[in-house]
């Protein structure tokens, strides 16, 4: 039996008390009177990330995979989605393969393919070689692997919507995102069934009081669950708290888009075959368009309470959110009792200061 201490953030709350652990889950959570400087907060989960600690996601190499899935779990992260970026088929279904082995031991929670069926007039950093229209032979390999977790499409592509109905009915989290869709066609896609709407604003047609596009369509209509980078680049701190305001903290999902660099000194590293070059934690590709971050969840956190989230909704958008959206809400993503003992304590400055998963110390 382990008893965790602290300000423990429930959905909706903040109680002073502590957790009682047993094995891999939270037994108890107990209010009392002591007083507490630190917090404890649910694990995080991670619906989109790339790499970190200087190892990828991206080339489907389980090693580095593992590697990088390690250095975000120091940093909070206990659910992760490792994410490739717009690629050859034959890479997509080796690094479903690959990793396999590695989601049924629990260390990654599938894989999030960013693409290839994607816009090329809005395609970011994504290399437009590998940019397709969805393949429906492609999509139904892996919408039955048991791997593939979630895919972002671009909406307004030719048989987009027919995969986004293939997704969904298949189980796979299918999001909108890298996409010069109108207003319409987003709506047609979230009807197909289209539940998350990917780092928005980013890669997105932007908003217009005649054409409003995607960022108004994912923010007005539930159930739709739209990815937010608490960067301070990505996204402007006045932005963030206005899209977490009309989304909803239920609706709002913290993610890293990290890539290899995170966690890592300034210098050149690769994305999806390109060179990405990283200044003062901006990461860019020759053209100058940003190419993912060097983002960790905690500092996401940090930088949503910052922007004047309460930290309340801040860990439903970092954790409860996103487990809802993987299906995992009866796992994890909170703290309560009967789910799995996936958690962190963080420091008055909310500075990671230990990790558990599954009731085992990690950090």
């Amino acid at each position: 039996m382990t008893r965790v201490r602290g300000r423990i953030v429930r959905p909706g709350a903040v109680i002073t008390g502590h957790l009682e652990v047993d094995g891999p889950v939270i037994l108890e959570v107990a209010e009392s009177l002591h007083e507490e400087s630190d917090f404890v907060v649910p694990g995080f989960v991670d619906l989109h990330c790339h790499g970190g600690g200087g190892h990828t996601f991206t080339t489907g190499e389980a090693g580095s995979a593992e590697r990088a899935a390690a250095f975000h779990l120091a940093h909070g992260t206990t659910t992760l989605l490792a994410g490739l970026v717009s690629s050859p088929f034959e890479l997509m279904r080796a690094a479903v393969e690959a990793f396999r082995p590695l989601v049924e031991e629990g260390v990654l929670g599938g894989l999030h393919f960013e693409g290839p069926y994607l816009s090329a007039a809005r395609c970011g950093a994504q290399n437009p070689v590998f940019l397709r229209d969805p393949v429906p032979d492609e999509l139904r390999v892996l919408a039955g692997d048991g791997v593939t977790r979630m895919m972002t499409i671009a909406p307004e592509l030719p048989g987009a919507i027919e995969a986004i109905s293939l997704l969904a009915g298949a189980g796979v989290v299918a999001a909108v995102g890298h996409t010069d869709a109108t207003y319409e066609q987003t709506l047609a896609g979230i009807e197909a069934g289209a539940t998350v709407a990917t780092h928005l604003c980013n890669g997105m047609r932007p908003i217009h009081h005649r054409e409003p596009g995607p960022v108004t369509a994912a923010l007005a209509t539930p159930p739709v669950v739209c990815e937010l980078i608490a960067d301070g680049i990505h996204l402007h701190d006045g932005m963030l708290a206005f899209a977490a305001r009309a989304a909803g903290p239920h609706r709002s999902a913290l993610i890293t888009d990290a890539i290899d660099a995170a966690g890592m000194p300034d210098g050149d590293y690769e994305l999806g075959g390109q060179t990405v070059t990283v200044a003062d934690r901006v990461a860019r590709i020759a053209t100058g368009s940003i190419a993912g971050s060097t983002l960790t969840m905690d500092a996401a956190l940090r930088r949503a309470v910052g922007a004047g989230i309460p930290i309340e909704d801040a860990c439903l958008m970092a954790a409860t959110t996103p487990a809802r959206v993987l299906g995992l809400a009866d796992q994890t993503g909170a703290l309560e009792a009967g789910l799995r003992a996936d958690l962190v304590v963080l420091s008055s400055s909310l500075q990671v200061k230990r990790v558990m998963r599954a009731g085992r110390w990690v950090v």
